[in-house]
């Protein structure tokens, strides 16, 4: 066997076909993969994939797609992990954990603060360091929300200037940092409705997101804009599909949040993904520095010493030597205090500082 190694520019239609074939194998989709992920699955990012071969057939896979991160605590770089996948006659043979691992290490080389993933493979995950954190809240509206009536003219079509979108995903106060490129790019991808609402001066208010190739389909994965805007949208896309959507929101989105649960719709609190700490040394200092800059704190600490990591406001300061404790604690989804009681002082601080607001939209999940 050959690798873990990143795949030539001329293996790349062949890695293309694999990943159809293993990871659409089950789906009559008639797109491509590399068409559905679109900003991933490039020959642009070809550095940041991981093969594993054998005579010359590709045995085993994974991907990665570093993501800068705009929060209110600072930036923060974000390797995504996804399209892990190993042939089945391969499969229990620690294939995919060993690309995994050369990945992350091509995450710590490549600065990433922590790596993300969305799976539902929690234990062989957590095997490998990651942890179930950060918040995702889904409002379902499963009937007709009754709204006073709206100015809004809505009109369901991809073919919008990419612009007045990125205007609107720019409010954002959490968000991957994204160009007018990616926009273009995400546009166009297969089975994806694109909804926005215009007010009478032709002017884009809002935008949502439904479907993405033959993933979230029912999800509203993405959208921007004012509140009674968006949830125009949402009613509207309810109304013409005539089947319940799901809203996928940070915690921190709660004008919209309230508006939606005022109408009695249903909210179910969920992880953001499954968490790994890639370079704990930029990472904490990032925060340190946030902390004294925005709070006034000038003793936090957040240290790794070995395998141990160490937590806590000046002298008074906790030990862990799993690394999972210092995820939750710094990304929720309960306060700090709530995960674990580290006296007054401690409490005050962290709990004032974290969770951290990390956030993913959909178009940018791999």
């Amino acid at each position: 066997m050959e690798g873990p190694r990143a795949p030539t520019t001329q293996e790349f239609p062949e890695l293309v076909d694999f990943l159809n074939k293993n990871l659409r194998e089950q789906t009559v989709a008639a797109w491509s993969i590399a068409e559905e992920y679109p900003t991933a699955v490039n020959a642009e990012n070809i550095q940041n994939f991981r093969i594993i071969k054998e005579e010359m057939k590709i045995l085993s896979h994974a991907l990665m797609k570093p993501i800068m991160c705009k929060t209110r605590r600072g930036l923060f770089k974000v390797g995504a992990l996804g399209s892990v996948v190993t042939e089945n006659e391969y499969r229990n043979q620690g294939l995919s954990q060993t690309i995994i691992k050369d990945c992350l290490s091509s995450m710590t080389a490549q600065n990433c603060d922590i790596a993300i993933l969305w799976t539902n493979l929690y234990d062989f995950y957590r095997k490998l360091g990651f942890e179930l954190a950060g918040s995702e809240i889904s409002l379902t509206v499963d009937k007709p929300l009754p709204l006073p009536p709206h100015e809004f003219k809505i009109i369901q079509n991809n073919k919008v200037d990419p612009q007045a979108l990125y205007r609107l995903y720019s409010q954002h106060s959490v968000s991957s940092i994204r160009s007018l490129d990616d926009f273009e790019k995400y546009l166009k991808i297969p089975n994806c409705r694109l909804y926005t609402a215009w007010n009478k001066d032709g002017r884009m208010e809002a935008y949502a997101v439904e479907g993405k190739g033959a993933d979230l389909q029912g999800y509203i994965h993405e959208w921007g804009g004012g509140v009674d805007a968006i949830v125009a949208l949402v009613n509207h896309i309810r109304l013409a599909t005539g089947k319940p959507v799901t809203l996928i929101s940070p915690i921190h989105a709660q004008g919209l949040i309230r508006k939606l649960e005022s109408f009695g719709v249903k909210r179910l609190d969920g992880f953001l993904g499954m968490i790994k700490i890639t370079h704990p040394q930029n990472f904490f200092a990032k925060i340190i520095k946030n902390a004294r800059q925005e709070w006034g704190v000038s003793n936090l600490v957040l240290e790794k010493r070995g395998d141990d990591f160490y937590y806590g406001v000046g002298s008074d300061l906790f030990k862990t030597d799993q690394e999972a404790d210092i995820v939750r604690l710094l990304f929720g989804p309960p306060k700090p205090s709530q995960f674990h009681d580290s006296g007054p002082q401690v409490n005050a601080v962290f709990d004032q500082i974290f969770p951290l607001e990390m956030w993913v939209w959909g178009w940018d999940s791999i």
